[in-house]
């Protein structure tokens, strides 16, 4: 599933995120959602949030 619609994130869900310092390489990093940081409803690179170890990423890939 793709991290665009923030009717798809919810906190618990296991996600893949770019980080900032990461976008021009592409490296994801992968953890829980805590927080849900973008208010749209849509975002077309990806919902902004937080991590369950604090790191802030865009949602590239929700892993089922």
């Amino acid at each position: 599933m793709i991290g665009n619609e923030r009717k798809n994130i919810r906190p618990g869900l296991k996600v893949k995120v770019i980080q900032k310092q990461h976008q021009r390489t592409g490296q994801l990093t992968e953890g829980v959602v805590k927080d849900i940081l973008t208010k749209s409803p849509f975002h077309n690179r990806g919902i902004k949030v937080r991590l369950d170890n604090g790191i802030i990423g865009r949602v590239q890939e929700v892993i089922d």
